[in-house]
């Protein structure tokens, strides 16, 4: 009988987890960042981060849900496109149905105010986003 408890009580956390619970806490992320600079490399490792002068933002919500007023699967600056999607933390990955390759997972890194996607580029490419 001990053991039949002590089973049911594991079971009972096993099946309480849910794969969002520790995937969408960080608090810092949640909110519009705004893009300020996009990284291009002309393949010869002289590449480095520009200033833009851009209106497109990502919002991370607290659901796990992610928004864009542009496209979040191209590097670029342009608002005409807006996509959304879905997005881990643990994995700081996200992920769009309206991207060409919908199971294709973005990496992000966030530090102090910043966030940088890196997007599938030979030479090397990516985005910094500013917190707002």
């Amino acid at each position: 009988m001990k053991k039949l408890f002590v089973l049911s009580i594991i079971l009972g956390f096993f099946l309480s987890c849910d794969e969002t619970d520790d995937v969408n806490r960080d608090t810092e992320l949640i909110g519009t960042w705004k893009l300020v600079e996009l990284y291009s490399d002309p393949g010869d490792g002289s590449g480095r981060f520009n200033r833009v002068n851009s209106e497109k933002v990502i919002i991370f919500k607290e659901d796990g849900a992610l928004t864009s007023n542009g496209s979040i699967c191209e590097i670029d600056n342009v608002t005409t496109n807006p996509t959304s999607g879905t997005y881990s933390i643990t994995d700081s990955t996200f992920r769009s149905d309206d991207c060409n390759n919908p199971d294709y997972d973005y990496e992000f890194i966030k530090t102090e105010g910043t966030i940088t996607v890196y997007y599938p580029c030979i030479e090397g490419c990516a985005a910094r986003y500013r917190k707002q």
